[in-house]
């Protein structure tokens, strides 16, 4: 693994201005998977419009930068179809290649070495470690008890990795060196984790729980829940800022019966790392449900899918206005491109 710069924030490198020079040379686009109608929207930041769209493998999830960040790959799990697939895009074009067949991706990381890349395959309750370039499988780790597993935070060395069980309340932890479960830890009040982050200092995971409307904090090392910090309704998406001295918290603002949201009262929680108090709230005007993103190179904008509006949510981050762009039928995972950093250990765009 790439050795840590500062050990008090690991998200030095992500900082506005460190762009790697060849991606600086990528096309300034939101990459924007749509679930229900298997495309990709395509945003020019410069005018807040789609520039493009594209079909994709059937339920795509989310949009992930390559541990090399020369690729972002569309997860198509397809709702846990052996038929789901990666379909690769060339962030110097914006233009799809030819995907490739991978059983239920429904998200993915990178070990922090680069050398697995991490398919979650959320129906099977198991994570496949693939070459991050052929997608060709190395090997397997079966987590049985972790109903909905799907997303991850890896520790500061990168020696382990939490991920969070959707359907039963729990988090696992995962030895990333020997591939193994190393435990479970059921979160106390906890309902529906969803995204989960790694502190600066590699000490704190933050879970953000959908119907507990907030943030759980875990200890990694010891593996046991620390404190909880209230944000909003339906707490789902996490984002550092590029300072890496708060996070961007996105509340859908509805808690799902049979499938639907049943209230709208989407925003967005700012909380400081150093005192994990909530010091902001950007609530959308009329609601809304905000759900995953990413925050722009410049760190000027937050950019989040508005998964039940069929729109994509551009926050000024210095005053939380607001503006909506229409986009597919039920956006998801969205990644903003091109990103500050050295290397991608997955999902949206989580960058070190």
């Amino acid at each position: 693994m790439p050795p840590v710069i500062n050990p008090l924030n690991l998200y030095s490198e992500t900082a506005s201005g460190h762009i790697a020079p060849e991606v600086a040379q990528d096309l300034a686009r939101i990459y924007v998977p749509n679930l229900r109608s298997n495309d990709v929207s395509v945003i020019d930041p410069a005018t807040n419009t789609v520039v493009d769209r594209f079909k994709v493998g059937r339920g795509p999830q989310h949009v992930v930068p390559s541990w090399d960040l020369r690729t972002l790959w569309v997860t198509n799990n397809a709702e846990g179809s052996t038929n789901g697939s990666l379909t690769p895009i060339d962030p110097r074009t914006g233009k799809p290649g030819t995907a490739v067949t991978v059983d239920d991706p429904y998200n993915m990381y990178f070990t922090p070495d680069g050398r697995s890349a991490i398919v979650v395959a959320e129906a099977r309750r198991r994570l496949d470690f693939r070459d991050p370039h052929s997608m060709v499988l190395q090997g397997s780790v079966e987590a049985p008890h972790c109903a909905g597993i799907n997303h991850a935070a890896f520790a500061i060395d990168g020696r382990y990795a939490i991920f969070t069980c959707e359907f039963g309340g729990y988090v696992v932890k995962i030895d990333t060196v020997n591939r193994k479960v190393l435990g479970y830890l059921k979160l106390t009040s906890g309902g529906m984790p969803q995204d989960i982050l790694v502190s600066p200092d590699g000490r704190t995971f933050y879970v953000a729980d959908m119907m507990a409307d907030g943030v759980f904090m875990v200890d990694g090392d010891s593996f046991r829940q620390t404190g909880f910090i209230h944000t909003g309704v339906g707490t789902h998406g996490l984002y550092p800022t590029r300072d890496g001295k708060q996070m961007y918290v996105a509340n859908r603002g509805s808690h799902l019966i049979h499938g639907r949201p049943h209230s709208k009262a989407g925003g967005v929680s700012i909380i400081d790392f150093a005192t994990n108090t909530v010091v902001a709230n950007w609530p959308i005007p009329g609601g809304g449900s905000p759900d995953m993103g990413n925050v722009s190179a410049d760190g000027k904008s937050l950019w989040l899918s508005g998964r039940f509006d069929d729109v994509v949510y551009r926050f000024d981050t210095q005053t939380g206005a607001v503006i909506k762009i229409p986009v597919g039928a039920e956006p998801h995972g969205l990644t903003v491109w091109p990103q500050p950093g050295r290397y991608s250990i997955g999902h949206t765009g989580i960058l070190r």
